[in-house]
């Protein structure tokens, strides 16, 4: 297992741009897509050129970033079971350097239509690699399960990034994670690796959140970042807004947090 965790190495050094990160958890209600657009937003803010690939049939990374899901004619959908071209389908969002390939229901059939696919693992990763230049990042939202869309996300990437809620039964999953991620690697992407856990909803009124934190730093060491995510009011509102924290609230301590943790992420400090 260690050799799919990045203990010592800064991320900056073992991960040259472009970036692509698969932000994964089995476990369903951890904050993954919360994660992935901040972070990505956050990064964007800083000048990098950042597109989120919302590839969960739910949309909520879509709809999250001011994007309505029936508002658009092409999706990732088209691009992976259509043959449409990856940039016909890309959305420039109202915040400076963030793009987004959305996602809407349609992609609910691709688990079956994909089974009897020829290279099914791979499709997701043909469409991002023939944009990927015009990208410093490329942040992959996928569902809390494992079916062909997570094994196309993890294929796709060389990155894993595990929100870990810093809550009870927080490594509930994780092991299995670990395991399909192991199962991926030798089989479909040697590439591939744990970069990052993130810990978020911290609640510090509480000692089970900070046993959770000092839990999880035991198991994973330095592949954990020092920044932890704070449980907030205001980051739950956000996306009901169609906004991320930063633009909803600048000023609130999630914003913070995540503007922390994408400069720790960025240059690995």
């Amino acid at each position: 297992m260690e050799d799919l965790l990045n203990t010592k190495t800064h991320p900056s050094s073992l991960n040259p741009k472009p970036r692509v990160i698969t932000v994964a958890n089995q476990k369903g209600g951890v904050g993954k897509t919360t994660t992935a657009i901040n972070i990505a937003t956050c990064l964007a803010e800083m000048g990098n050129e950042v597109l989120v690939v919302d590839f969960d049939p739910q949309a909520n990374a879509t709809s999250a970033l001011g994007v309505d899901p029936g508002s658009f004619s092409t999706s990732i959908y088209e691009v992976i079971l259509e043959n449409v071209e990856m940039h016909e389908c890309i959305i420039k969002t109202e915040w400076p350097s963030l793009s987004l390939a959305p996602a809407n229901s349609d992609l609910s059939g691709a688990e079956i239509e994909l089974v009897s696919a020829f290279n099914r693992e791979r499709f997701l990763k043909t469409a991002i690699e023939s944009v990927i230049t015009e990208y410093d990042y490329v942040f992959i939202d996928c569902p809390p399960s494992i079916g062909l869309l997570t094994i196309n996300a993890l294929t796709a990437a060389g990155e894993v990034l595990v929100p870990i809620q810093c809550e009870y039964l927080a490594l509930e999953g994780l092991g299995q994670l670990l395991s399909n991620v192991e199962k991926i690697k030798t089989h479909l992407n040697e590439k591939l690796h744990i970069s990052m856990i993130a810990l978020v909803m911290f609640d510090a009124r509480t000692k089970l959140a900070a046993q959770v934190v000092d839990e999880v730093r035991g198991h994973f060491g330095e592949t954990v970042c020092n920044q932890i995510i704070p449980r907030s009011v205001r980051l739950s509102e956000a996306p009901s807004f169609g906004q991320p924290i930063i633009y909803y609230d600048s000023k609130c301590r999630a914003s913070i947090a995540y503007r922390a943790l994408a400069r720790e992420i960025s240059s690995g400090s």
